[in-house]
């Protein structure tokens, strides 16, 4: 009796979050898998099991290539991220004193206060042909005549960039912070030097860190759709982009489902590649 009671009470703690999940997840995931198997005859919805627009994927050319422009800008942001990230969580957890650690941690994330738009339309101003770059490298000597940044592929990498950097910090500091300071001195008196123990060690024990911000950032980042739209300008279409398309221009719910099909697919694998060294309860 008092096992069945235990259990009732479990259940109705988890209760609230099992509905929630299935109201907002699970009941839209079917939906948006039933429509990406219906067909349009003109504006009428045909409800089906029909694999036309999976076919129309692989056929139009302009579709598959907003998938290789998404992995190509999503790939580019989460490894540049990274190699910027670490360096900078380091020094935050080792060179800066612990008394000024929780300011730095401030500074770090202070992009986060700022709306997502405006931080892309500032980018937007900075790369513009008569912004601050432009006119910076124009009065340094280094080129002639202004270059064209914004609305480019470089445009949208830098501003996607900025803010995940802040994001792998924090998930890379948490776990530098938890490393105890003898794994360091065991590696340097069996002779490593500080390259060997940073490399044999110190990396090793901080990959959970480094794939769960690279999750997050490969996840928020393919799946964005304000900073490839302000700073990408439309010269190159991402899957959401191409997904906004479908269903602003030309209604076409079903090919948009499946879109969206294809890019939870790509995140589904990419967290697969992941899953060996995430370990979210560690952070």
């Amino acid at each position: 009796m008092s096992n069945r009671r235990d259990s009732l009470k479990g259940w109705g703690f988890a209760a609230p979050a099992l509905l929630w999940t299935t109201a907002f997840f699970v009941v839209p995931f079917v939906v948006m898998a039933a429509m990406s198997l219906a067909t349009l005859d003109g504006r009428t919805l045909i409800w089906g099991l029909h694999a036309d627009n999976y076919l129309e994927l692989a056929e139009k050319r302009y579709l598959w290539r907003a998938v290789l422009v998404s992995l190509e800008i999503t790939a580019t942001v989460t490894v540049l991220s990274v190699v910027l990230a670490y360096p900078l969580a380091w020094i935050i957890a080792f060179r800066v004193p612990a008394r000024w650690q929780r300011l730095a941690l401030l500074l770090a994330i202070l992009p986060f206060w700022t709306s997502y738009v405006v931080r892309s339309y500032a980018w937007l101003l900075v790369l513009a042909r008569e912004g601050v770059v432009n006119q910076t490298l124009m009065t340094l000597g280094i080129i002639a005549e202004p270059v064209t940044l914004a609305n480019t592929r470089i445009a949208t990498v830098t501003g996607f960039v900025h803010f995940f950097v802040m994001l792998l910090t924090l998930t890379i500091y948490a776990n530098l912070v938890q490393l105890s300071p003898n794994y360091r001195r065991a590696a340097m008196d069996l002779g490593a030097n500080a390259f060997q123990t940073f490399r044999h060690v110190i990396l090793p024990l901080t990959l959970p860190g480094i794939a769960t911000g690279a999750f997050l950032t490969f996840v928020l980042c393919i799946g964005d759709y304000i900073t490839p739209q302000i700073l990408g300008g439309n010269t190159e279409l991402t899957v959401p982009q191409v997904i906004m398309v479908q269903l602003g221009r030309r209604a076409d719910f079903p090919l948009a489902s499946a879109l969206a099909i294809v890019l939870m697919g790509l995140v589904t694998l990419a967290y697969l590649g992941a899953a060996r060294w995430l370990r979210i309860d560690r952070l």
